[in-house]
């Protein structure tokens, strides 16, 4: 049989089962797809629908939209529809955005938005290997600084939160994409001193009306 009369097998059958049954299928094929795919270490490689009120935001994201952004964002999903996937972790309590929470919200809070999804959102599940905490904080960094967005004083505090669970100037500069002295300004803005405790950088360096 041909891969082409499988498809055209699997579609029929597909095609008589209730929506939430056939989006639950289409998963459940599109993931056993995935798992032969060369190109499965890719996370996009696999996207799912799954129920937006599964869905809930983190708590450390940096990135804020002012309401005009907002309101062109969701002008925009509701001409163009969803042209890119939630970045998201599976977690005990459910699904746990890592990039794109405005994107969720958009569903979340458009009944024109959410009519079109049937109330489903699509999503993709970070890597396995960046799923703790410390490496899905510096991932929402990346993209966000990625687009230019971020704010310096919850970055800053992100910086002491990625400290505390044990990663270090080197790592944190090269995840989050810094230089010493954006790393150092940010130290600052903490006001902890234990933070320069394990400094890799200008040990030369005084603070700032140091005499």
């Amino acid at each position: 049989m041909t891969i082409e009369k499988l498809t055209s097998d699997l579609c029929a059958a597909l095609s008589k089962l209730p929506e939430a049954e056939r989006i639950d299928a289409l998963n459940k094929a599109r993931a056993a797809l995935h798992e032969i795919s060369p190109l499965k270490h890719h996370p996009v490689d696999f996207v799912r629908w799954v129920p937006v009120t599964a869905v809930r935001g983190n708590d450390y994201n940096p990135n804020a939209v002012a309401p005009p952004e907002m309101r062109l964002l969701k002008h925009s999903v509701q001409s163009n529809g969803y042209t890119m996937p939630v970045v998201t972790h599976d977690a005990s309590d459910g699904t746990v955005v890592v990039d794109e929470f405005h994107r969720t919200r958009v569903c979340k809070e458009s009944p024109e938005v959410r009519e079109s999804t049937l109330g489903y959102l699509p999503v993709t599940k970070i890597r396995a290997e960046r799923s703790d905490e410390p490496s899905r904080i510096a991932a929402t960094i990346e993209h966000n600084r990625a687009r230019g967005e971020h704010k310096v004083s919850q970055m800053s505090e992100l910086v002491r939160m990625l400290y505390q669970s044990g990663w270090r100037d080197e790592k944190i500069r090269e995840e989050l994409g810094l230089d010493p002295d954006e790393l150092r300004r940010m130290k600052q803005i903490t006001g902890l001193a234990e933070l320069f405790a394990h400094r890799e950088f200008s040990e030369a360096w005084e603070p700032e009306g140091a005499s």
